[in-house]
């Protein structure tokens, strides 16, 4: 989980594998090479809603 660790340390370091989820508010996704992190966060909490390969993680 060290990219999780990286983004919550300095979120801008990781801005570019970062992205909003579209008609989820406060959800966002992180890229991890072919894998995807699904996540919110609240400016202190960073909640992990779900980890899983690219093609399967929006399902």
């Amino acid at each position: 989980m060290g990219k999780i660790a990286q983004y919550a340390a300095d979120p801008a370091s990781l801005a570019n594998n970062v992205k909003t989820l579209k008609g989820e508010p406060g959800v966002y996704r992180l890229r991890i090479g072919d894998w995807r992190v699904v996540f919110a966060e609240d400016g202190r909490v960073i909640s992990i809603i779900r980890v899983a390969p690219r093609g399967n993680v929006y399902d």
